[in-house]
């Protein structure tokens, strides 16, 4: 069983195993000859990155996606010897971190294409890049449409490689959708156009979690899991394509117990005012943990394997739910905020609901003050 860590009782815990699991899951829908880059950005989607990346490096992940280089040399000093591809882009002051740590840049822009070119150049280095298109997403990228100004340029670099090339979905969960296959459409014209130019850039990866799951002809030589390897399905629509297991549970403990009257106001604002005799159990976990202020009122946790509403508003560092009608609550109960206990489970999904946003920001807002404790389910 995971133990709980000494002194205040708030902290996620983090299956490896069901990460495991996930991975071999994103293995099966690709097959062997497809490389797998795992996307473990803004700190593996609140997972822990530098464990979370060891675990799949571990498991056969080809390579490794981040959003800055900040998080590219965490990786490395954490013990990552896969590539590291910085997903977006890289700045001028960035280089010499960049190649001291092995890292591999984006380009996404003319401008940095130039630069980059004229540093390494200036420096005597050879460096691969991975080339951003922008088919449709309508971020960073250089535009698809544009090719022609832009591919001429790639003629005159003497100390970039072009290594790879890829896109970003905007809708893949609707796989049968025009948009989508679009993009898919425009995607594979670029690529033709680099191959006729003379290029051939051996990792070409358009797949996201929704595309590795819906969309086979989108595969290519590498895909970029991230949502599903942490056991959540892009969209419920997809759910029954295949079994994820989430990986992350958060959990606290009853702090304190309040029996009040009728008519007993809880919380800032009296938000919340009692309408029979309750018994209120405070939380010691609140919007700076990342618990968000919307579920006031709305949200849940789970106590003795039944649901607890939320009540009144969620405080900076505590937060007060009603157990009136769960019985033999008792002060130090464990509580779950997110994950399962007995039957009942608050998924991420459903958070994200409460809170008005979607299962990515909920498991990324878990505050860094909040310990992740990591064991595997296997073994227990």
């Amino acid at each position: 069983m995971t133990s709980l860590p000494k002194g205040r009782p708030t902290f996620c815990a983090i299956d490896l195993e069901a990460l495991r699991w996930n991975f071999r899951q994103v293995k099966k829908k690709v097959g062997r000859e497809v490389k797998i880059l795992s996307v473990v950005k803004a700190n593996a989607y609140g997972h822990g990155a530098g464990q979370i990346a060891r675990t799949l490096a571990a498991s056969g992940s080809d390579a490794f996606g981040v959003a800055s280089l900040e998080e590219g040399i965490e990786l490395r000093e954490g013990g990552i010897r896969s590539p590291i591809l910085i997903l977006a882009g890289a700045y001028p002051a960035q280089l010499d971190p960049l190649l001291r740590h092995r890292l591999t840049p984006t380009v996404c822009e003319l401008e940095g294409l130039r630069w980059l070119e004229r540093l390494a150049r200036r420096r005597g280095m050879s460096l691969k890049f991975h080339l951003k298109v922008d088919t449709g997403m309508g971020r960073i990228g250089l535009s698809a449409s544009e090719i022609d100004s832009w591919l001429s340029e790639l003629s005159e670099l003497k100390a970039l490689k072009l290594e790879g090339v890829f896109s970003h979905f905007s809708y893949a969960e609707d796989v049968g959708g025009s948009y989508t296959q679009n993009q898919l459409k425009i995607f594979r014209r670029v690529l033709r156009r680099l191959r006729e130019a003379g290029y051939a850039p051996s990792l070409v990866h358009l797949a996201n979690s929704a595309a590795v799951i819906t969309l086979p002809s989108a595969h290519f030589s590498m895909v970029r899991p991230g949502l599903m390897l942490y056991g959540i399905h892009p969209s419920p629509k997809i759910a029954d394509k295949v079994t994820l297991k989430p990986v992350l549970s958060w959990k606290t403990r009853i702090l304190q117990l309040k029996g009040l009257p009728k008519g007993s106001s809880v919380s800032y604002g009296r938000t919340f005012v009692t309408k029979r005799k309750s018994l209120i159990a405070i939380l010691p976990a609140g919007y700076a943990d990342g618990y968000h202020r919307l579920l006031s009122n709305r949200g849940a946790v789970l106590v003795r394997g039944k649901r607890a509403p939320v009540v009144g508003r969620v405080c900076m560092d505590l937060t007060m739910v009603d157990v009136t009608g769960i019985r033999g609550v008792q002060q130090g109960d464990e509580v779950v905020l997110l994950g399962q206990q007995g039957r009942e489970k608050i998924s991420a999904d459903e958070m994200a609901v409460w809170a008005e946003t979607i299962s990515y920001e909920v498991l990324t807002s878990i505050s860094a003050r909040v310990p992740r404790i990591y064991h595997s389910s296997k073994e227990e």
